[in-house]
């Protein structure tokens, strides 16, 4: 009998909504075990269309001022088996808001560029990009983060709008 391999597990990645989330990036995210929203988000009802999905976790962006995203923390902490993430909106702000303890990834968004680097201390920095209105000549995207046995890597899914 062949031992079956682990599951990996499928976390979508978004930012910067800005009160607009597009079918493109529903679609995307669609099959994900869980969704990290780090901030800007503009609307509660987006939290609500994308927990229709999995669970979602979420970060309060500068932006997000209305009196619904003051319940939202501006960093935290989610564990993932052995495995953690640290969620904050701005990668700036990482100095304010420290990961209280050692982690494996580190999701931000604000800057509207997707960016997947690993860095020197093996930390994995994802920046899913906007997944908002169109910035600039940015393109508009999202990220999945797979959780597999030999650790996590990310992809980014660049929306047709």
């Amino acid at each position: 009998m062949v031992a079956a391999e682990p599951r990996t597990a499928r976390i979508g990645l978004i930012a910067d909504t800005h009160g607009l989330l597009r079918d493109e990036a529903l679609a995307a995210l669609r099959g994900s075990d869980r969704i990290l929203h780090a901030g800007d988000i503009g609307d509660p009802r987006i939290l609500d269309a994308l927990a229709a999905i999995a669970p979602v976790d979420a970060v309060r962006g500068n932006n997000d001022t209305a009196p619904w995203a003051q319940r939202l923390p501006e960093a935290r902490q989610l564990e993932f088996g052995a495995l953690t993430i640290h969620l904050l909106h701005d990668i700036k702000t990482l100095a304010a808001h420290p990961p209280p303890g050692p982690v494996q990834v580190i999701v931000a968004g604000h800057s509207h560029r997707p960016r997947i680097e690993r860095r020197e201390d093996g930390v994995l920095h994802v920046n899913p990009g906007s997944a908002g209105p169109r910035r600039f000549s940015l393109p508009v995207s999202v990220a999945i983060l797979h959780l597999g046995a030999s650790g996590p890597t990310a992809s980014i899914v660049e929306l047709g709008a």
